[in-house]
């Protein structure tokens, strides 16, 4: 009785694998059928894609990189300009044969080097007490470097301190003093914004600023952040 058993066993394993290829079979046929039909449709998108990748790296090639390396020369002149104290000429924009930080944003500015034109020609408009075009050039700027980003907002507060709006400032030296993660660069920022709130009387965000350097940034500060917070109290 249990060798009869086990034959059956035997049976029913070998349909279950008939069974098995038998399917296997039908999803082959399934495929192939599937493939006859679609055929064209999806030698269309194959080649979509594959003109897609081709045209990525043709664009990186032979227009992204010609175009960083003139930036780069024109970016380097006006750099040479303001080292050398020439500020109106580092600045640019006045003509072809001297595009400086000016021209090489306008023309590049899809470019790393081009973002970064606009960011220096910002700062020399501010520079020129020109703060509206200061703060439009920085506003455009963006960058993953976030020290750098700090120093942006932080520039973009003084431009709007210089056009008497000293809220919207305040508000970006709260941006600045959060933006990065050096420390010093955050001590900075936020003395600031502690020294501008009290400026403007809000010395709920004076004593926030200040107790913020009191506890993390002692060893910049030398002491002086109570003297401000005394300095809420009273002022």
């Amino acid at each position: 009785m249990a060798k009869l058993t086990k034959n059956a066993q035997h049976e029913q394993e070998g349909k279950e694998t008939v069974e098995f290829f038998k399917d296997l079979d039908r999803e082959a046929l399934n495929t192939e059928r599937f493939l006859e039909k679609y055929s064209k449709p999806l030698g269309i998108v194959f080649g979509a894609l594959v003109l897609g990748v081709l045209g990525f790296f043709a664009y990186q090639q032979f227009i992204v990189a010609p175009k960083n390396v003139e930036a780069m020369k024109t970016f380097l002149s006006a750099q040479k300009n303001l080292m050398e104290g020439k500020d109106k000429e580092a600045l640019g924009g006045k003509s072809a044969a001297n595009p400086g930080f000016v021209g090489t944003y306008n023309d590049y500015s899809s470019t790393n080097v081009g973002k970064l034109a606009g960011y220096n020609a910002g700062l020399l408009k501010f520079k020129e007490g020109k703060f509206q075009e200061a703060y439009d050039l920085l506003d455009q700027f963006s960058s993953d470097n976030k020290t750098l980003m700090a120093m942006k907002f932080g520039a973009m507060a003084d431009a709007k301190s210089g056009l008497n709006k000293n809220d919207e400032a305040l508000s970006l030296l709260d941006k600045a003093s959060s933006a990065s993660s050096d420390p010093y660069t955050t001590y900075y920022f936020t003395r600031k914004a502690g020294i501008l709130a009290l400026g403007l009387k809000k010395n709920a965000d004076a004593k926030k600023y200040f107790s913020a350097i009191d506890e993390k940034y002692q060893d910049y500060d030398n002491g002086m952040s109570d003297s401000y917070i005394e300095m809420t109290k009273y002022y």
